[in-house]
């Protein structure tokens, strides 16, 4: 009987943050599959624990995935942790899930730290619907082509961003949404450093022209505002009658039909059609 897959979440800035639960699971696991086993074991020497490790990063994800599998195979439980954040979020932790699925092995999410829900929660954009984007690409026709395609999103839209990219990434969400598009940047939350900045896509873009990012950034861009629907013309209507008319139905219940659907005055547009 294969063991179980727990996805445990590790802080993303304050190891105060770190529950009881994540803490039981990390010491039950029989090891532990790291993005990096350097950061990790900083956490585990917080807790006091040692595990036999092994790596599972976007760069290994093949063999070190099959590792992982091989062991749960086996029998064992393990924990997935990332450096930071909750594991198979924006995270290669998505692919093993889907693997352990497809295989029958248990997997089980550990509830905790999320670096979206966090600058989500405290941004001060509406949080009743959102789309979580992830970090954009590199290259700067795909990065385009990804916020083309979210030009019309009425969601709040949350992005991760790198330092380096920031400045450039910034500039784009300007150009598509508008310079003066709501935005709050959460930069090191939970660390020392922490901030929270209210601001526009325009201001942000200027700001970090002029000034060093530091530290990694989650962007929580408000959404477009609803389009508003066009009122029906009685031009419109009499469109639509005399497609009606061509397809056999009488004036009368064209005019009946449309003017209902359209909301319309039947009279009105019934002397329309009758003069025309």
């Amino acid at each position: 009987m294969p063991g179980t897959l727990y996805l445990v979440p590790t802080p993303i800035g304050n190891l105060g943050d770190i529950s009881r639960r994540m803490a039981e699971t990390l010491e039950q696991a029989d090891f532990i599959a790291a993005e990096d086993t350097r950061v990790t074991v900083k956490l585990l020497n917080h807790l006091g624990l040692k595990k036999p490790m092994l790596t599972y990063h976007r760069h290994n994800t093949d063999w070190g995935g099959q590792a992982v599998l091989d062991r749960l195979l086996a029998g064992e439980g393990g924990a997935l942790v990332t450096d930071a954040g909750t594991p198979a979020i924006s995270d290669p932790g998505e692919e093993l899930v889907v693997r352990c699925a497809a295989l029958g092995i248990p997997v089980c999410a550990i509830p905790g730290p999320c670096a979206l829900v966090t600058a989500l929660a405290v941004s001060g954009q509406p949080t009743g619907r959102f789309t979580f984007e992830g970090f954009l690409a590199m290259n700067k026709k795909n990065r385009r082509a990804h916020l083309d395609a979210l030009r019309g999103e009425e969601r709040t839209m949350i992005f991760y961003e790198a330092p380096h990219k920031l400045a450039a990434t910034l500039r784009d969400l300007a150009e598509v949404f508008g310079p003066d598009r709501p935005l709050t940047l959460c930069r090191e939350l939970t660390k020392l450093h922490e901030e929270v900045r209210r601001t526009t896509l325009g201001e942000a873009a200027a700001y970090y022209q002029e000034n060093d990012p530091k530290g990694e950034f989650a962007l929580v861009v408000r959404g477009a505002e609803p389009a508003q629907e066009q009122e029906a013309t009685l031009e419109d209507g009499l469109a639509l009658v005399d497609k009606l008319r061509g397809e056999g139905l009488s004036l009368r219940d064209a005019v009946k039909r449309i003017s209902k659907e359209l909301e319309l005055s039947r009279n009105q547009l019934y002397d329309l059609a009758v003069g025309k």
